[in-house]
């Protein structure tokens, strides 16, 4: 079972289409969560397509992420602002389309190069923000201990592109040790919280095994040192799609609880 979920997970990989489970809107506060939380690593996720680009690093299937990842980013935006039940929530997402589309221009209003990484790094920044904002929003609206499972399995998600974010952007170069390590240890310790929870079903429990067994490979492809090769950013490339996807449907799970 295990074996068959990792090579669903590297086809997906290899494809730049993982599995998203998306309703065409929000349908309860949960789902607003996921979907809020989706945004954050959408974010992450994206910045590190761009970065593939720059870098020559499976280049057609790091333009399907990007792209992919834009369109989504696009429509959840616009569900998760019709849905907003509070005016402060409305608020955040009225910033957050415009810190979008400065994003959207970093990313796409010139050929992805070496010199327009620091705008496009500190505008993914001002999008994760505000994404991160509108997650905890929507957590506190629910008000419910699910809703906090949610946020955080979602969480791991966008640590995941953002790791590979960053190990893609150390060659520019940019300092980016100290993130790696931050999130590494946030995701480590979320990962402990996640097994824990007693709301976790078996079923939960089985995927969180399977992540931590993509978790070994992540890691792994984290610490190899950069050379004269790109066979270790590639490596990272892949296995941070491969751990994402298991992440999501762990989210995905924690959101289907009702109680």
């Amino acid at each position: 079972m295990q074996r068959r979920h990792i090579l669903i997970a590297l086809t997906a990989a290899a494809s730049g289409a993982l599995p998203f489970a998306t309703q065409a809107q929000v349908t309860d506060l949960n789902d607003a969560i996921n979907k809020a939380g989706r945004q954050r690593m959408l974010s992450q996720r994206m910045g590190k397509a761009w970065l593939a680009l720059v870098q020559d690093v499976e280049p057609a299937t790091a333009r399907q992420v990007l792209d992919k990842s834009m369109s989504l980013f696009d429509r959840q935006l616009v569900e998760l602002k019709a849905f907003a039940p509070t005016p402060e929530i409305r608020d955040t997402y009225g910033k957050l389309e415009g810190a979008w589309s400065d994003y959207k221009t970093a990313l796409v209003g010139t050929a992805p190069g070496k010199p327009g990484a620091p705008a496009m790094l500190q505008a993914d920044a001002r999008v994760l923000a505000l994404a991160h904002q509108g997650t905890v929003q929507y957590e506190a609206a629910s008000g419910k201990p699910v809703g906090k499972l949610v946020n955080v399995a979602g969480r791991q998600r966008m640590l995941s592109q953002r790791m590979a974010k960053f190990y893609l952007a150390a060659t520019l170069p940019v300092d980016a040790t100290a993130e790696i390590a931050k999130a590494r240890t946030e995701f480590l310790t979320a990962m402990e919280f996640l097994r824990n929870a007693p709301e976790a079903t078996p079923r939960i429990k089985e995927e969180l095994v399977l992540a931590d067994g993509q978790w070994v490979f992540f890691d792994a492809a984290l610490k190899k040192l950069q050379g004269g090769s790109s066979k270790p950013l590639q490596d990272v490339f892949v296995s941070s799609e491969n751990l994402l996807s298991v992440m999501d449907r762990v989210t995905g799970l924690y959101s289907a609880i009702k109680v």
